[in-house]
């Protein structure tokens, strides 16, 4: 049996009015992420107002010239700055703190409404199906082997789906794998078994040695067990960073989820990513790479600061702040002056006979 004209028009009108709306979803991403793409930060928290909060007090402001050099510059944030942590029952990825987790994280909100979307119009169609075209309401099974509008419907309409997410997801690989700016200060990531080394080549090149802290230290701290460390990974906040990470034995990876960053470390290889921390604040990660006995013992906490208190943190460990004087260039020899006629020998005289009187 040949279904007439007016019921193709219908059929293809109740598939291409819900694919249609799914595919408008799928291009508002790309709206929505053209706003955040080059990310705009605000400006950076002044230093008063973090110190306010009673975390960071106003010794740790490094833009004084009485700050000291030791360890009572700086004061570690409290577990009240805690932002990036798992979530007891959470089902979705953590908030995120830098600009391109922003940007990923509109992205995949988008992706589960149009997968919620598809989902709804593939379930109705099925449901449709099986009540309109039920044995009791046709007896008699419909012969119909093909219909030209409806055949061109769902093959176009879910290609432009999936164009439609193909240009926010290349826009975010693209912004993932960007190098950082020539200023942006580098921190090298060690991982080891079972710890972590960060090294600051801009600033001194001092290492810090990060381990897990014990359970009993963690809860006296009022920080979360298994993810609190004795010595942070700190950073500044609202500035590119350039992450390089590599591996002293087996091959590790540096993971902070609310930063939307990770990156493999591998012996004899030097990796490189940018990243960017929005807020001040404490973002906990973990080792990603099956790495030995301990790998689960091995967290990673990074500490997002105002530049003034990053730069009281970098003093405290012995670092240097800013770029170094350069040297002075070395003192050259005056050129030898030439000896005058009368100092010069003459033809056939000995060397007494040319002394001078004064000699």
């Amino acid at each position: 049996m040949i279904l007439g004209k007016s019921t193709t028009r219908i059929l293809a009108l109740r598939v291409l009015a819900p694919l249609w709306a799914a595919l408008l979803v799928a291009l508002m991403p790309q709206a929505a992420l053209a706003q955040s793409a080059p990310v705009a930060i605000a400006s950076q928290p002044a230093a008063a107002e973090v110190g306010a909060a009673g975390a960071v007090d106003d010794k740790a402001d490094a833009s004084s010239q009485t700050v000291a050099e030791g360890a009572s510059a700086y004061t570690p944030l409290g577990p009240e700055w805690i932002k990036g942590q798992p979530h007891q029952g959470g089902i979705d990825v953590q908030k995120q703190y830098s600009p391109i987790g922003q940007q990923a994280e509109g992205f995949h909100i988008a992706l589960v409404w149009i997968m919620a979307i598809i989902s709804v119009v593939v379930l109705g169609l099925m449901l449709y199906a099986m009540i309109r075209f039920r044995r009791s309401a046709h007896p008699v099974p419909s012969r119909v082997t093909h219909n030209t509008l409806i055949e061109i419907v769902w093959t176009v309409v879910p290609a432009l789906i999936l164009a439609g997410i193909a240009i926010p997801s290349i826009s975010l690989l693209s912004a993932q794998y960007k190098s950082a700016p020539k200023d942006a200060l580098t921190v090298k990531v060690t991982g080891y078994q079972w710890y972590w080394g960060y090294t600051y080549p801009d600033n001194g090149g001092f290492e810090v040695i990060s381990n897990m802290l014990p359970e009993d230290e963690a809860e006296r701290r009022g920080e979360p067990g298994q993810l609190a460390v004795d010595n942070r990974m700190v950073v500044p906040v609202g500035e590119w960073i350039r992450v390089q990470t590599t591996a002293a034995d087996v091959i590790h990876a540096f993971a902070v989820p609310a930063l939307w960053f990770k990156l493999d470390a591998v012996p004899g290889r030097l990796n490189e990513k940018r990243l960017m921390v929005t807020e001040p604040g404490i973002y906990y990660g973990q080792c990603s790479e099956l790495c030995g006995a301990k790998h689960g013992y091995m967290p990673i906490a990074v500490e997002a600061l105002p530049r003034p208190q990053f730069d009281a943190w970098v003093r405290a460990q012995g670092g240097t702040v800013g770029q170094p004087e350069k040297a002075a260039p070395p003192a050259v020899a005056p050129a030898q002056e030439p000896e005058t006629a009368a100092q010069q020998p003459a033809a056939g005289a000995t060397p007494a006979a040319t002394a001078s009187p004064a000699a």
